[in-house]
């Protein structure tokens, strides 16, 4: 992905853009808000990564401008406020995820990638199995066609692991994405993984050893 950074910190920055860079993305990073601005007048960008204080224009009034100029863009704001008017601000100016600092880079990512397989993945019926399929669209399990009653963690381990099928899932991912970041151990994740696997009427989920879970491409 192509990636607009916004960021004043110069560690920071240059640690974000190192390591999306590191993970295939394009960075283009800038520490005032007014040079940033002039950058997505003049080219196209996949995701806008954006800090809130910074000089020359803040980072809500740089996305409330690009909007002015019928620029939208996926937005992740990272920002060290927690003032709720702020962060309601953000959303209401359609940001798609807001990012406490501090925060670690492993985090971002993940979220980087959820954009990124929103953006590239179609929304089709993912095959799973002989018998399982997964519908996008409508976050649903299938086995034969129909509709599979699955609990609310239950659902979100097989989206998941189905949107990245072939690929190991660690527990670090699930603690993310499942637990929203609570401070859980991974006998928690293995517990839940079990229940969920009670329910499958088929041997869906590979678990690899110290490493976390996996779907495989049947």
């Amino acid at each position: 992905m192509k990636i607009l950074l916004l960021e004043d910190e110069v560690m920071l920055n240059e640690s974000i853009c190192e390591y999306l860079d590191s993970q295939g993305h394009q960075v283009d990073s800038y520490f005032d808000g007014l040079q940033a601005y002039e950058s997505i007048k003049n080219n196209s960008y996949d995701l806008l990564i954006l800090d809130i204080n910074v000089p020359g224009m803040d980072g809500l009034s740089f996305l409330e401008n690009i909007h002015g100029l019928k620029i939208h863009v996926p937005t992740i704001y990272i920002s060290a406020l927690v003032d709720i008017e702020e962060i309601s601000r953000a959303y209401d100016l359609g940001c798609y995820d807001y990012l406490k600092k501090p925060f670690h880079l492993k985090e971002l990512s993940l979220r980087v990638n959820r954009i990124k397989l929103s953006n590239e993945t179609p929304r089709i019926h993912l095959r799973l199995s002989k018998n399982y399929s997964y519908d996008q669209e409508h976050s649903t399990l299938l086995f034969n066609h129909e509709p599979q009653t699955l609990t609310k963690k239950q659902s979100q381990i097989i989206d998941l692991l189905a949107r990245n099928r072939s690929m190991v899932v660690d527990f670090e991912d699930f603690r993310i994405y499942v637990w929203d970041e609570q401070i859980i151990d991974n006998a928690t994740i293995r517990t839940e993984m079990n229940r969920l696997k009670k329910v499958l009427k088929e041997d869906l989920i590979i678990n690899v050893r110290g490493m976390g879970y996996m779907i495989d491409k049947p």
